[in-house]
């Protein structure tokens, strides 16, 4: 694993670089986008485990060769609950994320054999590697070069696994014939973003 840091946006040769499919995550300074907290942090890991952490400009957010990786319907972008990611890139990045693919949905979906379906554990179950969480509740948002090695380290470990599990989570959706219904699930997540950001956090759907 190699992780680059970059401050403000990705260079356009980087963004070129990106062919098939990207892994996303995001920091924040906590949970309420775009109400009260701020993008961080942005992690992309490529297909050769290649690990960019982009602190993103904090005082308009422009990243334009970002944005346009984002918005390209060629390049698949991997994420682990991805309602939250994509509110906070669609909000502040001002873009519109196409071709996505949902782990955390898809686990949902298709792991009925348990009622636990974080990163850590798909991670453990497919990768065979225990998560070290602890970093997860940090001050992501000083300067990109005062954060600790092993605050980078944990930021990459939200990225790097998931290629190798959305291989095998798609391989367990078309073998239990699934992969209609989460496609589905994939087009409903742009309307569960925007009721978000509208303020309608609880399921709309419960009696």
């Amino acid at each position: 694993m190699k992780i680059i840091k970059i401050k403000g946006d990705i260079t356009s040769d980087v963004a070129s670089s990106f062919k098939d499919s990207i892994a996303i995550d995001t920091e924040a300074t906590g949970l309420q986008i775009p109400e009260r907290d701020k993008l961080s942090l942005i992690q992309i890991c490529d297909e050769k485990l290649n690990v960019f952490i982009i602190q993103p400009n904090k005082n308009d957010f422009k990243a334009p060769n970002l944005v346009s990786v984002l918005e390209n319907e060629k390049v698949l972008k991997i994420g682990h609950f991805l309602r939250f990611d994509k509110n906070a890139l669609e909000y502040f990045l001002k873009c519109k994320i196409k071709n996505i693919f949902d782990t955390k949905i898809a686990s949902k979906i298709v792991r009925t054999y348990t009622d636990t379906h974080g990163l850590k554990n798909l991670v453990q179950e497919f990768c065979n590697k225990s998560l070290d969480k602890r970093q997860g509740s940090s001050d992501w948002n000083k300067d990109i070069n005062d954060l600790s090695d092993k605050q980078l380290e944990y930021a990459a470990n939200d990225v790097i696994y998931l290629h190798r599990i959305k291989l095998e989570l798609e391989k367990m959706l078309l073998r239990e014939k699934r992969m209609e219904i989460f496609k589905r699930c994939l087009a409903f997540l742009d309307t569960r973003v925007e009721l978000d950001q509208k303020g309608f956090k609880e399921d709309i759907f419960e009696h």
